[in-house]
């Protein structure tokens, strides 16, 4: 297997982990804070934003960031409302097959972005149904930070659902 099959393999193993009992205002703060003190520990200049069914119920930009960190937030967000899957799983599945979301998704740039740094929320028998993303890293430094505060909020917040093998 490829470095990018690997890694595409990791990332949808990351999907099918991090799943949520529920996810309500009060965990979106929790998580956001979560997020904003990681990125605080790393030294990392990000902004945070984490929606639900298209409300905003968290955003945090730390020093260092601009208003091109909040662009980068909507073209991910969008990306994952659209496919289901991180943003940055969406991307390497197109260079997986040898071409680039910008070449071949036929959607509009300005609007849309593959790159590392939004991911699903998703609810065990629901599905996705919001986002949490950070902007302001390199790409799969955005991802490892969103997928590290999931990791982390999930093992203290709820109890998790029974992950059945098919």
């Amino acid at each position: 297997m490829n470095e990018t099959a690997e890694l595409i393999a990791h990332i949808e193993e990351q999907e099918h982990r991090l799943v949520f009992t529920g996810f309500d205002n009060d965990d979106a703060w929790r998580l956001g804070n979560v997020l904003a003190e990681l990125a605080r520990a790393r030294a990392a200049a990000v902004t945070i934003d984490i929606r639900r069914n298209g409300q905003q119920l968290f955003h945090l930009a730390l020093p260092g960031t601009s208003a091109d960190n909040d662009a980068w937030i909507q073209r991910k967000v969008r990306t994952v409302d659209r496919y289901g899957h991180s943003s940055y799983l969406v991307g390497l599945r197109f260079h997986a097959k040898g071409s680039t979301f910008e070449e071949s998704s036929r959607l509009d740039p300005d609007s849309y972005a593959a790159h590392g740094g939004a991911f699903p929320i998703t609810i065990a028998g629901t599905g996705p149904v919001g986002t949490v993303a950070v902007s302001g890293l390199p790409q799969a430094d955005d991802h490892d930070l969103v997928v590290t505060a999931l990791e982390a909020f999930l093992e203290t917040a709820r109890p998790r659902p029974e992950v059945r093998s098919a």
